[in-house]
Parts: structure tokens; sequence; C-alpha cells
């Protein structure tokens, strides 16, 4: 057996397609989709992900707004800053990149962002929403893995589904989506006992821990047939890896998202969909209003 590669670059740039239709027709109806990100500090990879972002929102046709902060910036100076764009009806969607620098409470930054405009999902409002199945703006990582699961027709129902990863960012938010699709899920993270005899039972296997080589998915640790998403990013001898030993667990899982070019692009592709929902919500009123 040889594993399909699930191509996060190629659905991407599919998504994107659509994505550029729906921008021109809010365009013509008056709506400008406009994002704006807030970059805290010169951390370099923080730096590349967010021009990534920016260059992304070009090729869609989305506005897009950039505020670069100097690592020093109190707690009061970025919320402020946030309060502002909340306020701001030309601004449809809010990115706070993350991670922030030590001396700034992310929760509380996080939770500063209007749920309107919180196109990460990760507000204590949005996350609540999708534990009841109630919210559109998703975190743009687990929404991307359920894109790559769609359009592979991976099948979910009644599978089951090992994360190993209890993030907010990731883990916490993809349980809630794919339990929503009827699969059985089982979380996993550094304090789980025998990882492999939880992994060695998954149908489906998302891997998000980033800390190679100290931790790396092996053949052995995988379902023989068996769909494996590998979000982690890590750099090792001027390389990008994931989590999961790609060559050997390739001879054994159905499917798997290479790194790079698997869940990063859907990531980024997310959050333009992410902002285009956020930008339909926000001109309802505006529409009904100009109707009366």
């Amino acid at each position: 057996m040889t594993a399909i590669p699930m191509d996060g670059r190629l659905l991407a740039a599919k998504i994107e397609g659509r994505l550029r239709a729906e921008t021109e027709e809010l365009k013509a109806s008056g709506l400008s989709p406009t994002l704006a990100t807030i970059l805290v500090g010169k951390d370099p990879a923080s730096k590349v992900y967010v021009a990534s972002k920016h260059r992304a929102a070009a090729r869609v046709g989305i506005a897009s707004r950039s505020f670069d902060l100097p690592e020093e910036t109190t707690e009061g100076e970025l919320t402020s800053l946030i309060r502002s764009l909340n306020s701001d009806s030309s601004v449809n969607g809010i990115l706070l990149q993350l991670p922030l620098p030590p001396h700034l409470g992310e929760l509380e930054s996080i939770e500063a962002i209007s749920p309107e405009k919180d196109v990460d999902g990760l507000t204590a409002t949005n996350a609540g929403r999708l534990a009841y199945g109630e919210t559109d703006l998703v975190p743009c990582t687990p929404r991307g893995v359920m894109e790559l699961l769609h359009h592979y027709g991976v099948p979910i129902r009644s599978s089951r589904a090992v994360v190993i990863n209890r993030s907010t960012l990731v883990g916490k938010p993809l349980h809630h989506l794919l339990l929503a699709e009827d699969a059985t899920v089982t979380m996993c993270h550094s304090k789980s006992r025998d990882l492999a005899s939880h992994t060695a039972e998954a149908d489906i296997l998302v891997t998000a821990v980033g800390r190679r080589p100290d931790f790396v998915v092996t053949a052995g640790m995988v379902k023989e047939g068996a769909t494996v998403i590998d979000v982690a990013i890590n750099r090792v001898e001027g390389k990008l890896l994931g989590d999961v030993d790609y060559e050997g667990v390739s001879h054994r899982a159905s499917y798997i998202t290479p790194v790079p070019g698997g869940v990063g692009p859907m990531t980024v592709v997310m959050l333009m969909q992410n902002t285009l929902i956020a930008a339909r919500a926000q001109s309802r009123p505006l529409i009904a209003r100009a109707r009366s």
C-alpha cells in the first residue's frame, strides 16, 4: 500500500477560485471585505505567516490592513487597537497573530476581539457556539482538516478518530467538528499513557505536537489503511517536517498529508473563507436598512 498524498495546495487553489467569485459578488453589492491583522513583536515565523495571509487576501480580492506593533506594546495599547478595529465598520475580520510576547495575555487579548469579527474562531463566544454546533466562524486549521477529509471522500461517520493535541487552536475545535459528523473521537496529549495503543486503532489520525525529533509518529503507531493528517511544522536541520515519518507511514496509510503543502495552505484559505462569512453576516443589517 502507498498512501495518496492529500494535496492542500491544489485544494486551496480551487477554494480560492470560489472565494474570488464570492468576493466579486460582495463588491458588486457595495461591500468591500476587509481583513485586519495584528502582529506584536518581530518573531520571524509569525512575520512569514502574516505575510502569507496578506498574499492570499490579495489573490481572492479581500482588502487587508497590517498593524505591526513593537515588542514592548502594553496590554492597554493592544486592547485599545483591537477595540478601535471592533468599532470600525470598514473592517470585517480581525486576526491577532499568535504567539504574543510573554508579557501579554493571549486569552485577554483574544477576548477583546468582537465575536462577529473573530475570524480565527478563538473567542469564548465562538468556542461555545462551536460546542453547540451554532457558529460559522470555526478555527481555521480544524476547518481546513475537515475540508481535506471531505474533498478526498474519507469516511467520517462511525469512524474512530484520534487527535494528538488538546489546544484551543486545533485539538478542541477539531474534536467538536469530528463529533458533529458522528465520528468516535479520542483526544490524546502529553500525559496520555501508551499513546500507540490509541493511535493504532484510529481510522483517522490527526497529530499536531511539533516537537520533532523528540516526538515522531512512526509506521508502527498507525493502523493499516488509516488517514493520517499531519498539522505540525518542525524545522530540523534546515528542513520543514511534520510529526509523521512520512516515508514509513506512507506504506501503511491510505491517505496522508505532506509537510509542507498539506494542512498549511488550507489554514490560510479557511481564514479567507471566514473573512467572507463575517463580511456577509455584518452586511445583513445594512442591506435590510437599505431595503426598508
